[in-house]
């Protein structure tokens, strides 16, 4: 059974919050969903091999630059919001490949900004505990990285 639409804006939403990248990538890599009968098969439309290609290196490179020492925290510059702004760029995008209605997708942007919210402090407080029992702070990137990439790719899978 394919969960809701909600259920998966919720989850990238939560990725986002931890990788902001991965808001909008995800729904662009991920696989191209069955269209339900009656929908629009535009919506199951596969973006131009570019701007896979640009999701790709945007996610690379957030992932990498997480591990570097010198990056700021989540919780600077804006960092909320911009993840919230990514987990509800997801939802729309998750409802529009699947050809949801307009209230549907509203509902989607919505659940995925605030899964974005709910996942930037989720991560910073998952840091911030790890760091505390003086743990290194790579494998807890590399671990929240694992986590992040599985939520959004079970938020977009066909």
């Amino acid at each position: 059974m394919t969960a809701p639409l909600p259920v998966r804006a919720l989850a990238l939403g939560l990725a986002a919050g931890a990788r902001a990248t991965l808001g909008p990538a995800a729904p662009i890599l991920g696989p191209v969903p069955r269209c339900a009968p009656g929908r629009s098969a535009a919506a199951a439309h596969r973006p131009s091999a570019a701007v896979r290609a640009v999701a790709v290196l945007a996610v690379v490179g957030e992932l990498v630059g997480d591990t570097l020492p010198t990056t700021p925290s989540r919780l600077e510059h804006h960092g909320p919001e911009g993840r919230a702004v990514s987990g509800a760029v997801g939802g729309v995008l998750l409802a529009r490949r699947r050809g949801a209605p307009v209230p549907d997708t509203l509902v989607a942007a919505a659940a995925g900004a605030l899964a974005g919210l709910a996942g930037t402090g989720l991560g910073a407080a998952w840091r911030s505990a790890v760091a505390r029992r003086g743990w290194p702070d790579l494998p807890a990137a590399l671990a929240e990285d694992a986590v992040a990439l599985a939520l959004a790719a079970w938020a977009t899978r066909a």
